[in-house]
């Protein structure tokens, strides 16, 4: 008889343990989906993690210039300590975001790069309506071999389209398998309002996006130690390659169009230019002032590459504006 209390009490500290490891399951399961649901889910990148699908509006915003003074018909400014918008226009709007969209085939580039200083030759085929579609390139030539690293100081820099799709055929085996990694990537840090067709930046309808999740992007990009060296460099000469033995160097186009020009209390520290007759000028950027760092989004300024750089303009005139 005592035999047989033993057994049952066995069996009932068996059940109760099962019961236990399928509710702490259960637990962990459900504290790894459910941010995923909230307004403001996290992404862990490297040892830290940032809030990334929404952003806090800052009731007292420290910017005293209005968004009525800005050319751009699009635009957002984020505070990146604390990701609160300090002004924004038109941010949920749909853009076309012409080379802007380079910061994130960089971005999915370096993630899935396992040597950046790894060779790739670029082909004829890379190269395939690039010219036609009058793309900025590089410089690079088919047949050439060139590391990685140049390749997406390239895409960045002089916003060479032939870096992106040898990056994506590299990568990807295609430009279209690649631009799914892209979308993924999107879908990742809950930018929902965005959708790729092309590595580029080439218009097309179905490529599209909005400033806010530009900047959404950026702020995650920045994290990545590459991406910002990339995108806070003025000038990069590459090494000799089969096809220029002296290298090439490359030039930031928006350095270029800041002419020397900077802002009140703080510098630009980087920035993306982007520009096609649909999404008009838009800029990328980041900057200093005092001791925060900022990043601005603007799309939709008009005006060309010819004209007077209406989206440089509005990056000079917001930045300046911020009260220290």
């Amino acid at each position: 008889m005592e035999q047989k209390v033993r057994k049952k009490k066995l069996g009932t500290g068996i059940f109760v343990t099962i019961l236990m490891m399928i509710a702490i399951a259960a637990f962990v399961y459900s504290s790894d989906i459910m941010p995923r649901d909230r307004s403001i889910f996290e992404i862990e990148y490297g040892d830290k993690t940032v809030p990334y699908s929404s952003f806090k509006v800052k009731p007292d915003s420290p910017v005293s210039l209005s968004i009525d003074r800005l050319y751009s018909r699009n635009a957002i400014l984020v505070h990146l300590e604390d990701y609160t918008i300090l002004m924004e226009k038109n941010s949920e709007e749909k853009i076309y975001p012409a080379s802007l969209t380079k910061m994130m085939t960089a971005v999915v580039a370096i993630e899935n790069l396992p040597d950046l200083n790894e060779k790739i030759r670029l082909t004829m085929n890379m190269f395939q309506g690039l010219y036609e579609a009058n793309a900025s390139m590089a410089g690079f030539q088919p047949d050439e071999q060139v590391r990685a690293m140049d390749l997406l100081y390239g895409a960045m820099l002089p916003s060479g389209a032939e870096c992106c799709m040898a990056l994506a055929e590299h990568i990807g085996g295609s430009e279209g398998n690649f631009v799914k990694l892209m979308n993924q990537k999107a879908k990742e840090l809950g930018i929902k309002n965005t959708h790729f067709e092309n590595t580029t930046g080439l218009h097309n309808e179905n490529h599209y996006t909005t400033v806010k999740d530009m900047a959404v992007l950026l702020s995650y990009a920045l994290k990545n130690d590459v991406f910002r060296e990339i995108f806070t460099t003025f000038r990069h000469s590459t090494p000799p390659t089969n096809k220029h033995p002296d290298g090439i160097t490359f030039y930031s186009t928006m350095y270029e169009k800041l002419g020397g020009q900077n802002i009140t209390g703080g510098e630009i520290l980087g920035g993306k230019t982007g520009y096609t007759d649909k999404a008009g000028l838009c800029l990328a950027s980041l900057a200093k002032v005092g001791s925060q760092e900022y990043i601005l989004i603007t799309a939709g300024a008009s005006g060309n590459n010819k004209t007077e750089q209406y989206n440089v303009t509005d990056a000079l005139a917001v930045y300046s504006s911020i009260r220290k």
